[in-house]
């Protein structure tokens, strides 16, 4: 696929994963729209990218939000070739502690505000019977852990939703689907977590776990937007070298 132009909606733009795809998009030649709640840290990276870009205020968890960024993003950048879902949290919990509001805004995040993204793109991707949709799940929605119940199963939504997203759209609107599923990345989102048990019984800092960097996240999601029209790449599970 050539790249060049292409318009590419990143969500979680402002930091970690989502900011490194949208570096390597724009060194790619797309035109990149960053989306978060985050909009100072979006302006500076925005600031680095070496092609077209624009800014748009988006908290995935209010569909009036997602709606209007859609609507500016579509009003200033005219199309959409490629979205990327990768806004997310990660406050990981014990069940038997009993974090609900944290538990509830995991799905809100990880899964409602992918299906809100999803639903904005898909109609002029449909009219166009062109597009690729990209999201970000996990490692830990296919391999589950104590401590990562609620988190694994938004990730595991967001993988079985990739998958009949594909059978839906691709036969008919030619929308390709793409699942990345990384294992440990040095990011922030470990700071989401408060279950003050989970941590004493773990160290979640990265000096001494095997990890890969939102760098390789990128990488791995140009690999899948830049193959032919006529490929399609399902699923990437991407683990560091040296973790079992």
């Amino acid at each position: 696929m050539e790249l060049k132009d292409k318009v590419a909606v990143v969500t979680g733009a402002s930091g970690g994963i989502g900011r490194a795809i949208a570096i390597k998009l724009s060194e790619a030649g797309c035109k990149v729209a960053l989306a978060s709640r985050n909009i100072h840290k979006l302006q500076e990276t925005a600031g680095e990218l070496k092609h077209e870009s624009l800014v748009v205020s988006m908290d995935v968890t209010d569909t009036e939000s997602v709606q209007g960024a859609f609507e500016d993003i579509h009003r200033e950048m005219g199309q959409i070739d490629i979205l990327v879902n990768c806004a997310g949290v990660m406050p990981l919990t014990y069940l038997k502690n009993r974090h609900l509001e944290e538990w509830l805004q995991t799905i809100e995040v990880n899964v409602k505000g992918t299906l809100r993204c999803i639903h904005e793109a898909l109609p002029p991707m449909k009219v166009r019977k062109s597009g690729h949709i990209v999201n970000i799940a996990s490692v830990d929605g296919k391999e589950i852990f104590k401590g990562g119940a609620v988190y694994g199963a938004s990730k595991a939504a967001i993988i079985e939703l990739s998958r009949a997203m594909r059978m839906e759209l691709s036969p008919e609107f030619n929308i390709r689907v793409t699942s990345i599923e990384p294992g440990t990345v040095a990011t922030n989102l470990r700071d989401d977590i408060t279950d003050q048990e989970l941590l004493k019984d773990k160290d979640y800092s990265y000096e001494n776990e095997p990890h890969l960097e939102p760098e390789n996240i990128a990488d791995a999601v140009f690999y899948a937007i830049s193959q032919p029209d006529s490929v399609n790449v399902n699923e990437l599970l991407i683990k560091p070298t040296g973790k079992a």
